[in-house]
């Protein structure tokens, strides 16, 4: 992954939220701003503008003057922040944002061809908060702005984006959806709830709740659930993911291996037994 910094953008009034704080606002039991967070992971360095709050991995607070200043403003304020050469500038309200969509506007902003690159939605809009900047022109153009208007309060984006060559990305269909309304938050809600949605969504959460960094198979834990429950007894079923859990935890601390392939391991010894289990009953 090419090396970046990312900018968060978390403030605003929210009128149409009724003042409400966006940024903390859940969906599926994450708050919108770490659901961003989580986007941009691997980001050198992260700055949120904005009210301090608790978020689920340490990141720069800093805001903008004067406080409501719009999205310029905050820009301006983040950007003194930073260091990279390559900035991802990200609204904190894109509850689908994944790090897929990160790592394609990366590549397609190149290494200094352009002057950066920007997600567009399916109606063809640009979305110039999802996306890549090269900094030494995003402050080029931010201090020309500043001198031209004498400052940036107030200033609508496409001031900016106009200046800049930036390349489109077309984004999918749920990338850039944002959160304006009380309408789009429930939207967001009963997407994640949709059934090809709902069980990565759950774990996601359970492991940013318990503060775990840990890419499983959730596949081969199904399987084994579902041995587990047929061939043995239905509440054996979550006992025996939980022992799982336990012998591979236990397996990579004590020989320092890898807590993946730990679990993996666990699983499929489980998942035998289960069968041989089974077995035995059948030929009973």
């Amino acid at each position: 992954m090419t090396a970046y910094d990312a900018i968060v953008l978390a403030g605003g009034a929210a009128k149409r939220l009724g003042g409400a704080d966006k940024p903390g606002i859940r969906v599926g039991g994450r708050a919108l701003l770490d659901r961003v967070l989580a986007a941009c992971a691997d980001a050198a360095t992260t700055v949120v503008v904005g009210g301090r709050r608790s978020t689920v991995r340490p990141v720069i607070w800093t805001q903008e003057e004067p406080r409501g200043g719009g999205p310029l403003a905050a820009l301006d304020a983040g950007i003194r922040r930073t260091t990279a050469q390559r900035l991802l500038v990200l609204s904190a309200d894109l509850p689908f944002l994944g790090a897929e969509t990160v790592a394609t506007l990366l590549a397609a902003a190149g290494e200094g061809q352009r002057d950066g690159a920007l997600c567009t939605d399916q109606e063809g809009r640009d979305q110039p908060l999802v996306a890549v900047y090269r900094a030494e022109p995003l402050r080029r153009e931010l201090a020309l702005l500043a001198t031209e208007h004498g400052g940036l309060s107030g200033l609508p984006l496409r001031l900016l984006t106009h200046e800049l060559d930036l390349a489109r990305v077309a984004a999918g269909p749920l990338a850039s959806f944002d959160c304006d309304t009380w309408e789009d938050i429930a939207s967001a809600r009963a997407r994640i709830r949709e059934h090809g949605a709902v069980l990565d969504e759950w774990i996601t959460a359970v492991k940013n709740e318990l503060g775990i960094e840990l890419d499983v198979d959730t596949g081969v834990l199904l399987d084994l659930a579902r041995d587990a429950a047929h061939g043995v007894a239905r509440p054996a079923a979550p006992l025996t993911t939980f022992l799982v859990g336990y012998a591979a935890a236990m397996a990579s601390s004590e020989g320092g291996g890898d807590n993946a392939t730990a679990v993996a391991e666990a699983a499929r010894k489980a998942a035998a037994l289960a069968l041989r289990w089974a077995d035995e009953n059948e030929t009973q």
